[in-house]
């Protein structure tokens, strides 16, 4: 493994046709984007609903606002994948937001990424629902019972067999969770409990970078922001516990209904500072999505390992189902030396695979039964050839963007 740092950044809420539907005409071919005609128009579509067409098809973003008006619940998630058939978005929401789709010169920052890395035609986010359990298979390969992005999820006990951090901390191998807000580590508030010192802003980061002291395994966490339900819950959450004013105002993790320039801007100027780094020739960056966010993805998710015995904690209502099954497909993208220049893996993965591969660099145990039958990244890399990426460009969005959003580049 040509690595000896981890970078993880995990943004908020999009599926993979949502924000690289096009990338099939714009540069990877070989991506399992959406389908087009001659005339370059979408094809994909699905059944209308109260106060929509009757048919709505997939159609071009043209900004980077978002209306707001999706949804990853629990129920919504299963009626949008609805066994497989992927019919449900738009009546999960009675809207025709689901289907829209960013195009490459509204999302520069991430097509780049796209083309010029590895990117992945088959990585799920973890469980069929919201924010907190996807993240929770990130840290701790389960949900242990969590569906949904609440308040009192925060109260449940901490995972039955630690998390990834736990296991960092035991065998002496150095890590950080870096904020910019919120961390991601409140959501399994036992972290920041053990850890504090592992906690550090992202200004801290940034000289660890420029000084190459870059921990071994280092999350780097946007701005999730007071406007969306989970950052609000979380900003709630840190200060009832006395964590600090972590609040801020705009967002820049693109959950909707933030404005995806800022997410964009934030990303690419976390990538751009790792790959100046004294670091990036032995550093691997992995690049994805908690979930799909409600937003529109065609290719059915298949079933999965469940993690260990712990079933979901569904109420009267609530859709039947376990963690015996992937949510939709989310972007995700490798940058490394390594990664196979404008490369595409069909390999499957789900979050754990970061676990996966922390867990095999370091030679440590799997916490649950879900990341032990995990692939790695070691697909998105190629290591029969000399390092291909020494520094390439990558383009950024631009200021401002073409919702009229406007603000810094750099965090």
């Amino acid at each position: 493994m040509p690595f000896d740092h981890i970078v993880v950044v995990m943004m908020e809420n999009h599926s993979f046709d949502n924000v690289l539907g096009k990338l099939p005409m714009a540069g990877q071919p070989q991506a399992d984007g959406l389908t087009f005609d001659s005339s370059g128009n979408a094809l994909n579509s699905n059944p209308g609903a109260q106060g929509t067409p009757t048919v709505v098809t997939a159609y071009p973003l043209t900004n980077t606002a978002q209306a707001g008006s999706v949804t990853q619940d629990w129920n919504a998630t299963h009626e949008q994948i609805d066994n497989g058939k992927m019919d449900g978005f738009v009546q999960s929401v009675d809207s025709t937001e689901p289907m829209g789709y960013f195009l490459p010169d509204v999302l520069p920052f991430a097509y780049s990424f796209a083309t010029t890395f590895t990117v992945a035609n088959r990585w799920f986010c973890s469980a069929p629902c919201q924010t907190y359990p996807n993240r929770r298979f990130l840290l701790a390969g389960t949900a242990y019972g969590d569906i949904s992005t609440n308040a009192e999820s925060l109260l449940q006990s901490p995972p039955p067999n630690g998390t990834i951090f736990d296991q960092l901390q035991s065998h002496g191998i150095s890590w950080r969770n870096y904020y910019t807000d919120l961390p991601q580590a409140l959501m399994i508030p036992s972290i920041i409990e053990k850890y504090p010192k592992n906690v550090q802003p992202l200004s801290q980061f940034l000289v660890d970078l420029a000084l190459g002291s870059l921990p071994q395994v280092s999350f780097v966490d946007p701005e999730f922001g007071v406007i969306t339900e989970v950052g609000s819950i979380l900003a709630q959450f840190a200060a009832a516990e006395g964590l600090g004013d972590y609040i801020k105002t705009q967002g820049g993790d693109e959950e909707s209904p933030q404005d995806m320039y800022y997410g964009e801007a934030w990303a690419y100027s976390i990538l751009e500072a790792v790959m100046n780094s004294p670091s990036w020739p032995r550093t691997l960056f992995i690049y994805t999505y908690d979930e799909h966010g409600g937003y529109y993805d065609h290719v059915p998710p298949p079933a999965a390992v469940p993690p260990d015995n712990i079933p979901p904690e569904l109420s009267s209502g609530d859709s039947p189902g376990g963690y015996d099954i992937y949510g939709p497909r989310v972007p995700a993208m490798v940058a490394s030396p390594y990664s196979i220049p404008n490369g595409v893996t069909n390999v499957f993965h789900d979050h754990t695979s970061v676990l996966a591969t922390i867990e095999a660099k370091w030679n440590l145990p799997a916490l649950t039964n879900r990341d032990a039958n995990a692939a790695t990244v070691m697909d998105f890399l190629d290591l029969t050839s000399p390092p291909a990426y020494l520094k390439p460009p990558i383009s950024s969005i631009t200021a401002p963007s073409p919702s009229g959003a406007s603000g810094p580049v750099s965090p």
